[in-house]
Order: structure tokens, then C-alpha cells, then sequence
């Protein structure tokens, strides 16, 4: 097998370190976004590795659910480093395993688990979290009770492992994120015109991240470039050192 070059092998290294040595300020693991525009405004700097974090699209749009999928696939490629211990809990076969290779989640990296009703799929998902083998667990469901999103929190604080969950829009474009929740963190992502090219093509995506709730911090909002083919977001080319955008902070989980 050919070896990694020097700056690819000392890019892996960084990255595993900033992984493994990375705590909240509590002593919690995190998973920092490794952008300033948003780690410094996370309460805990990053994103819990042993908790619930919620993602729903800002509408039922489907461009919206791509990019809200996308985010979480980003999340977890990163999370999971380069192991294939990651599983996806759904109820329709609807993943594009090509788009999800290109934010960084590769199809040898996920473990794929057709559940059926949303009940199945958190059953599915307690499990994944207890078993404490797994560097992710992902699962998509419309509306659910803040009983089970306690379930699941509780589940990753015992397994040790960082859940996603995908809130989709169902039952007649109801917002799913409207109930209570026990999760650490609640955003909703919209698409937004990709980056402007010099010549003709599609430039990188570009998300309006807002996370309408986090515990123990503000509210916030921003716009950033999709994620890369390793999961990372970055800065949109074309705001410089502009200050991001705040709109909508305040606005109500």
C-alpha cells in the first residue's frame, strides 16, 4: 500500500490529535468546527462528542434538506476520523451515497440501517449509542417527543458517542423543530446561491447555518461554504474578513 506523503501523514496527525485532545470547558470531548466564526460563538467550542445535536433544513424545500443533510454527513465524516464505524438509521431509501462521498462519508464508512417508522429508527439509534463501538450515530425522523430526545442524550452520554439527528419535514410542512428537545445544540441550514465562479460552472455551496438553540449559550447565525471532501466548512470566498451575519439570532427553537 502506498504510504501517505509528509504533509498529508502530518495533516492526518493534526487533525487525530485535535480530535482525541479536544474538551468542552466542562472536561466533555468536542468536535470543533475548526472555524472560528463558529467554534467561538458554541458554548463548549465545538460540538459535544457525547451528546444529541438536532439538524432540520430551514424549509421544506428539498434543496434546504440536501444542505441539512450534508451538514450532518460533514459532521460525522469528521467525527469518525478515517474508521467505518458510523451508522445511519432511516425509513425511505432516499441517501445519495455519491453526495455524501463528497462532504467526506464514504459508503466504507457508514453502516446503512433501513428502520421504517420513526419509533424503529430511535429504537435503532439507542442501541447504536449504547453499544460504545460506534464514532457516530445518525438517524432521520419527523416529529418526535422530548421523552425520546432524553432517551437518546442519555444514550450518548453512556456510549460515548455523538448523535445527529436529521428532522425532517413531514405531516403537512409542519416545523419539526417547533417541540421541545432535549439535545445540546438545534440548527437549521438553507441553501443559499453557490460561490460565484470567473468562469463558467457551479461554485462550492454556500449553507445559512442558524442555531436557533444551544445549551448554556446565544443563539446565532452565519453563512458558510459546504463541506469539502473531508467534512469541513469554511468561510465563503467572497466575505473576506467580512463580520458574519447575525440575523435571525434570537429567533425561537
Amino acid at each position: 500500500m502506498t504510504s501517505l506523503a509528509f504533509p498529508d501523514r502530518l495533516s492526518a496527525l493534526r487533525e487525530q490529535v485535535q480530535a482525541i485532545s479536544a474538551t468542552t470547558r466542562r472536561g466533555r470531548p468536542v468536535l470543533p468546527f475548526g472555524v472560528a466564526e463558529i467554534d467561538d460563538r458554541l458554548a463548549d467550542k465545538g460540538l459535544c462528542t457525547t451528546g444529541l445535536h438536532e439538524i432540520s433544513g430551514a424549509t421544506c424545500n428539498i434543496s434546504d434538506d440536501v444542505a441539512a443533510t450534508l451538514f450532518i454527513a460533514g459532521i460525522a465524516a469528521r467525527a469518525g476520523g478515517r474508521q467505518a464505524n458510523m451508522l445511519w438509521a432511516f425509513g425511505t431509501r432516499d441517501l445519495f451515497a455519491p453526495g455524501l462521498a463528497q462532504a467526506g462519508l464514504g459508503p466504507n464508512r457508514l453502516i446503512h440501517a433501513e428502520a421504517g417508522r420513526d419509533s424503529d429508527i430511535l429504537a435503532v439509534m439507542e442501541e447504536g449509542l449504547r453499544h460504545g463501538g460506534l464514532r457516530a450515530v445518525i438517524g432521520e425522523v419527523g416529529r418526535i417527543g422530548m421523552t425520546a430526545t432524553r432517551r437518546l442524550q442519555l444514550a450518548a452520554e453512556e456510549g460515548g458517542t455523538i448523535a445527529l439527528l436529521l428532522r425532517r419535514w413531514r405531516r403537512g410542512h409542519a416545523d419539526p423543530l417547533a417541540e421541545p428537545s432535549a439535545a445540546l445544540t438545534r440548527w437549521r441550514i438553507a441553501s443559499l446561491p453557490s460561490e460565484p465562479l470567473p468562469v463558467e460552472g457551479i461554485g462550492r455551496a454556500r449553507w445559512r447555518l442558524d442555531l436557533v438553540r444551544q445549551r448554556g449559550g446565544e443563539p446565532f447565525s452565519c453563512v458558510m461554504g459546504g463541506c469539502d471532501a473531508k467534512g469541513r466548512l469554511a468561510l465563503p470566498a467572497e466575505s473576506g474578513d467580512r463580520p458574519f451575519a447575525d440575523r435571525g439570532s434570537r429567533r425561537a427553537a
